[in-house]
């Protein structure tokens, strides 16, 4: 499963590109005007820090296909790299997601909420789709079945598109949703942390280094190899 960083905050992408393996960034226009910074130079920024091999996700702000088209030609031209426009589910997104995919734009499938969305998306050659797993939820709807059923659609139709699953609030999302094989997660960078902390894990490390200290002191391995 490919993991995905849902921010635009530089330090924040910095310190997870750093310590997990993080496979591209994703962004919307919300989550860029909370940065409250020049556009340009941000998106050039991220770019910087993940690199040309990892992907970044930048979203279409226009309604018709003709001006989506154009973005998503100057973005690439900007960015550069593994790029990826990402376009609301619309009839006119729908148009610039045929035209993109098929001249050499990858294309992500955004605020997908039923299946019949994500196999349409798909169809128009998007190369993921991208539905919302808490957005469904608090609707009283089930984020997680909208996913697992997403990917077998796209098993029984022999779709190449993969998922994107996001809005995640917890960890028990993220875990259901791996459960249905769905192939990549976009999460913000504090459920990094959540999903690798338990408490066990850090009495476990603790012992480890009083029993160490018993014997060797502060003494580490490098150390006491080098005497």
């Amino acid at each position: 499963m490919l993991y995905i960083i849902d921010d635009a905050d530089i330090e924040k992408i910095r310190e997870c590109v750093e310590f997990y393996p993080v496979d591209g960034v994703t962004t919307n226009p919300t989550i860029i005007s909370k940065q409250h910074t020049d556009f340009s130079s941000l998106i050039r920024s991220i770019r910087e820090i993940i690199g040309k091999e990892r992907m970044l996700h930048i979203q279409t702000t226009s309604d018709t296909a003709e001006e989506i088209i154009k973005e998503a030609y100057a973005l690439k031209e900007f960015v550069g790299g593994e790029f990826y426009i990402k376009i609301p589910i619309s009839p006119e997104g729908l148009k610039a997601t045929m035209y993109l995919s098929k001249n050499g734009i990858n294309v992500t499938s955004t605020a997908i909420f039923t299946q019949q969305q994500a196999l349409i998306a798909a169809k128009a050659g998007a190369s993921f789709v991208a539905p919302y797993v808490n957005r469904l939820d608090n609707i009283a709807s089930d984020g997680v079945k909208v996913v697992e059923e997403v990917v077998e659609l796209f098993k029984l139709h022999n779709i190449s598109a993969k998922v994107l699953a996001a809005s995640f609030k917890t960890v028990e999302q993220i875990h259901k949703i791996s459960l249905t094989g769905c192939h990549s997660i976009t999460i913000n960078p504090e459920l990094y942390e959540k999903l690798i902390y338990h408490p066990l894990t850090l009495y476990a490390i603790d012992d480890f280094e009083k029993d160490w200290e018993t014997v060797y002191g502060t003494n580490s391995i490098l150390g006491l190899l080098n005497n």
